[in-house]
């Protein structure tokens, strides 16, 4: 790697290969932090038969616990992102998160189970809003949505790679030590990033380094974002889609056990396919297509997820009622597809409403409004509402609360639709 200060004559600080490699160790890191996350999802039918769990608390585990703790901790680490080293911030979070995913296969009962997964929240809560921050010092604003949307296909990377090998690990060794044996790989590379990533200056990529150096207050920053019309819809936006996301994605493993009588390995698979891989592609097209059109058009940021959000609702249906298992997969991967372009263009957006030194808090701001409604009620509801359908319909309770999404997904349609009349005057 070539980097550190310029020689004479260069005046790039960075080669564009080191802010590649950057690029690639942040998304590392994203990939641990989702593989942590999730991995619980696709053991959650042997957790609750080991630990006899209703559904309720199934959703609390997988959404509500660990949201409130990653939103509320997430708010001071971003405030102390935009004033101190965002490296060192993600290096010591990403150690603390792998070791209590490790400590959680040591769980005896769900109040130590809940603990656990309240610690993975706590420690995951340094983990976006500080590299959002270092993406954006690296990558200028042409390219940000791109940039960003590398960094988040780490979510969908991260959950493929939980499914496959928590799938098998499950299925061979156990929930206990298939959480303990991805826990501990996310510590050495802690070490391996601490060692290799550089702290960028703010405001490079926009040749504004020096510039805007007054560190406003948290309250600051949020009446500067609550100011903008369009954040508001682009937030609640965001809200809702996460609440289809994660709602219905945590609980497609127990409803293909459920509903398709499909187990362990097999399902790790091909939900590793399905989800992983069709999530990482339409994170992509979010980026990617948001950059292209965007230049034109600061709208079709918000547009390309309108567009795909529509294009959902069919294939989301499919997947509910669809009686072979594999159509079913299939059309959950065109699903996740369309339910994750919405999340670099609107981090890209976030950013380009504030200063230098206020990017990681807005992630924050962001990510609190995402995570409160999306993780946080979205698992806990459908988990809930399963059960209060559960002595009417018994065993397709689950499938009948999962249809709630169509209307979810159409609020969020018309929240992308305002936010993109009134971007272009907010940034």
């Amino acid at each position: 790697m070539s980097h550190g200060l310029p020689a004479a004559g260069e005046k790039a600080l960075y080669t564009e290969g080191y802010k590649k490699y950057v690029l690639l160790a942040l998304t590392g890191v994203y990939i641990f932090n989702f593989i942590d996350r999730q991995i619980l999802v696709i053991l959650q039918e042997s957790i609750k038969a080991e630990l006899e769990l209703s559904d309720t608390q199934l959703g609390l585990l997988t959404g509500l616990a660990f949201a409130i703790f990653y939103v509320t901790v997430g708010l001071p680490i971003a405030r102390l992102a935009d004033r101190s080293s965002r490296k060192n911030i993600i290096a010591v979070s990403l150690t603390i998160w792998s070791g209590m995913t490790a400590l959680s296969g040591l769980a005896g009962n769900f109040v130590q189970l809940l603990l656990a997964r309240i610690g993975v929240g706590i420690g995951e809560a340094g983990g976006s809003p500080p590299a959002h921050s270092m993406i954006s010092d690296y990558f200028p604003k042409e390219k940000r949505a791109t940039a960003i949307a590398v960094y988040s296909m780490g979510i969908y990377i991260g959950i493929l790679l939980g499914y496959l090998f928590g799938g098998w690990l499950d299925e061979y060794l156990g929930w206990r030590l298939a959480l303990m044996l991805m826990g501990v790989p996310g510590i050495v590379y802690a070490v391996l990033f601490f060692f290799t990533v550089q702290e960028p200056p703010r405001g490079y990529a926009e040749q504004r380094v020096g510039e805007d150096q007054t560190l406003p207050t948290m309250r600051e920053v949020l009446d500067i974002l609550v100011a903008k019309q369009s954040f508001k819809f682009i937030a609640l936006g965001a809200g809702f889609t996460a609440f289809v996301q994660y709602g219905v994605g945590n609980w497609t493993p127990s409803f293909m056990v459920r509903t398709h009588g499909m187990q362990g390995g097999e399902l790790g698979t091909w939900l590793a396919l399905s989800v992983g891989l069709g999530g990482a592609i339409g994170v992509w097209i979010g980026g990617y297509y948001g950059d292209k059109y965007g230049q034109l058009d600061p709208k079709w940021y918000l547009l390309i997820p309108v567009i795909t959000l529509s294009l959902s609702i069919p294939s989301t249906l499919i997947f509910l009622l669809a009686e072979n298992k594999y159509v079913c997969l299939m059309a959950m991967a065109f699903s996740k597809i369309c339910w994750t372009t919405y999340l670099s263009p609107c981090i890209a957006m976030a950013h380009g409403m504030v200063g230098l030194r206020m990017r990681a808090l807005a992630s924050a701001i962001l990510f609190l409004v995402l995570n409160i409604v999306g993780l946080g009620l979205g698992p806990l509801f459908f988990g809930a509402l399963s059960d209060l359908l559960a002595p009417t319909y018994e065993g397709q309770s689950l499938m009948y609360a999962l249809t709630v999404s169509i209307g979810v997904i159409t609020i969020a349609i018309f929240l992308f639709w305002k936010a993109s009349l009134l971007i272009k005057d907010d940034l």
